[in-house]
């Protein structure tokens, strides 16, 4: 654990891991809160205010963990979870986990294609399903071979891939409540996949450690420690890295109860802004993106009366523009944070423990050596550009990449002086004080007439001018100077795209940055293609015409 009375620097060099050789991840979330406060709240409806307690809801995993073994399942065996936010989302989740099999959840607005894919490549023998799950699954046109079984989370719905379908309340219907399973740490639990920013989404494969693995990233964001009246709440899919491990199994493990808010139409700032303020929610995770549609909506007092005291922010870099706006908005510093699905949370800033500089990412977190390093694996020098690189072994790190071990080999370094890392393909800067600059990814990095431009930071101006709600910014052949920066801007409300508005957007630019930062080239787009998990698409950018 993390003392809020630690300097960064005590705090860093005193930490200690402690993961024990078996561990359960589903114990973890339910079963050992329930046990120490039963009647506790461990999910709140952010819409009606229905509170789900610990106790039930470890109870109903347990009888869940029996019906799985009554249906077939073996140890290992990959569990698909289809669904929304909620408190039958967590049972599924923690269940699968209990149960010693694979949980690998997927996102209901994934498109068939990305089902297709996801789904073929992990062979999950069975999926929990919303509705909107099962329309997906439904447009799939060839057969999924290892699906055998759909469980419908709302009611009977229409098969997809050829599985059979039963409702969740016949699945579980006389089923006993089993024990957990006696799981590993390094035994397989979670594969959560890549966003696929830079190609095909891989399968990362985690241990029942990597929640252990979290823990110190997640209470470095909230000050070190959190007390028995905090609220959590996360927009993110619990779908995502972000939303499950960046918040949900975090905060319920300390027998914290998180809120299930969530809009499949996508991120609605004023209503969740209303929430907040509703449900009294004390800690939050804000990716990036659902700040920066916050920044571009909320009115000066749509967060008046909230109760909110820490917020974290990972997925991208957050700014200076939103750091700023959000610090104003929110009367405090936003926890930034960083980290990758195979390894997360491992650079953070915390002003607790003094590591807030904006625009900076912050520093590892401790527990976790993180450099910034040279092709060779040698560590660059203070305001130098080279890698991020996690240092191995390390709990939050996954296992392997599945049915790619040639791709996870692939990302390991050794480096003499360093031993083995973990390469990231994220690019960034650590400055004389020890904090790290995000730069963006290794083929984001624009070279231009000799220099190497991160897009961040021109990103971040542009979102400065008035009229930029988002912005997103890549590199594109050029005979001349390599290559020439490219800015795709989408507008704020009441301003319409022109000549005259690009010619001040790039003059912008040139006075805030230097003259070789600006876009030559601008266009106006009604909105940037992202993932799923709220990151800017660059690829299909890039080949814009």
């Amino acid at each position: 654990m993390l003392s809020p009375q630690h300097s960064y620097d005590r705090a860093y060099e005193g930490y200690v891991w402690s993961v024990p050789d078996a561990l359960n991840i589903g114990v973890q979330v339910l079963d050992a809160p329930a046990a120490l406060n039963p009647s506790g709240p461990a999910i709140i409806d952010g819409y009606t205010g229905e509170t789900f307690t610990f106790g039930a809801l470890a109870d109903e995993a347990a009888r869940l963990c029996g019906a799985l073994e009554r249906a077939g399942a073996e140890r290992g065996d990959r569990v698909a979870v289809i669904a929304p936010q909620g408190a039958r989302t967590l049972v599924v989740q923690a269940a699968i986990l209990r149960a010693g099999l694979v949980s690998v959840p997927l996102s209901e607005r994934y498109g068939r294609d990305a089902l297709s894919h996801r789904l073929r490549d992990s062979g999950c023998r069975f999926a929990f399903v919303s509705n909107a799950g099962a329309r997906s699954l439904a447009q799939i046109e060839d057969r999924l071979d290892a699906l055998e079984l759909q469980i419908a989370l709302e009611g009977e719905q229409e098969a997809g891939g050829g599985s059979g379908t039963i409702s969740y309340a016949a699945f579980i219907s006389g089923a006993d409540a089993v024990p957990a399973a006696d799981t590993a740490a390094n035994e397989p639990a979670l594969m959560i996949y890549t966003s696929g920013t830079t190609g095909a989404a891989k399968g990362a494969l985690h241990g029942h450690r990597v929640l252990a693995g979290h823990m110190p990233g997640f209470l470095f964001a909230h000050g070190g420690a959190v007390d028995e009246s905090a609220i959590f709440y996360t927009p993110a899919d619990w779908a995502w890295a972000g939303g499950l491990l960046n918040l949900l199994f975090p905060a319920l493990s300390l027998g914290r109860p998180v809120v299930a808010f969530s809009d499949p139409s996508g991120f609605k700032p004023e209503a969740v802004a209303a929430m907040l303020v509703k449900r009294k929610v004390t800690h939050a995770f804000l990716p990036p993106t659902a700040l920066k549609l916050m920044r571009a909506a909320l009115s000066p007092d749509a967060l008046d009366g909230a109760a909110l005291c820490s917020v974290m922010s990972a997925g991208e870099a957050l700014g200076r523009e939103t750091f700023t706006w959000a610090e104003q908005a929110f009367g405090f510093p936003i926890s930034e944070a960083y980290g990758q699905t195979e390894a997360n949370l491992v650079i953070g800033s915390s002003a607790a423990f003094g590591t807030v500089r904006p625009g900076a990412t912050g520093k590892p977190v401790p527990g976790h050596r993180v450099y910034v390093v040279r092709e060779d694996g040698t560590e660059t020098s203070p305001g130098d550009v080279g890698e991020i690189a996690v240092g191995l072994p390390d709990p939050v790190a996954y296992l392997s990449y599945w049915n790619a071990p040639e791709a996870a080999r692939r990302k390991v370094l050794t480096s003499p002086v360093l031993g083995d890392l973990l390469m990231t393909g994220d690019m960034a800067m650590r400055d004389m004080d020890g904090f790290i600059w995000f730069v963006g990814r290794d083929d984001d990095v624009i070279t231009s007439s000799g220099h190497r431009i991160g897009p961040g930071g021109i990103e971040d101006c542009l979102a400065a001018h008035e009229a930029v709600s988002m912005a997103a910014v890549v590199g594109v052949s050029d005979p001349v100077r390599t290559q020439i920066i490219r800015a795709f801007v989408v507008l704020r409300e009441g301003f319409e795209p022109s000549t005259d508005l690009a010619d001040a957007l790039r003059a912008h630019v040139r006075a805030n940055l230097a003259a070789h930062e600006y876009p030559r080239d601008i266009r106006f787009l009604e909105a940037l293609p992202m993932t799923t998990t709220g990151k800017v698409i660059r690829r299909m950018l890039k080949s814009a015409d």
